[in-house]
C-alpha cells in the first residue's frame, strides 16, 4: 500500500495500520491495547510502524 495511505490509516485506525504492515503479532497487540485506553499513544505507536521498519 502506498505510504500516504498507511498514514491516513494510521491516524484513522491505528489498529488496522498495525495489521496491515506487521500481521496480527506483538506490534498489533501493543497498538490495540493503547488504542483501548488512550488513543493518541496509539496513534503514535501506528505512524511508528509505518513509517520504519518493524519486523
Amino acid at each position: 500500500m502506498g505510504t500516504l495511505l498507511m498514514v491516513l490509516l494510521a491516524v484513522l485506525l491505528p489498529p488496522l495500520a498495525v495489521f496491515l504492515k506487521v500481521g496480527i503479532g506483538k506490534h498489533f497487540w501493543i497498538n490495540l491495547i493503547l488504542c483501548l485506553f488512550f488513543y493518541v499513544p496509539g496513534q503514535v505507536h501506528a505512524l511508528i510502524v509505518v513509517l520504519t521498519d518493524v519486523k
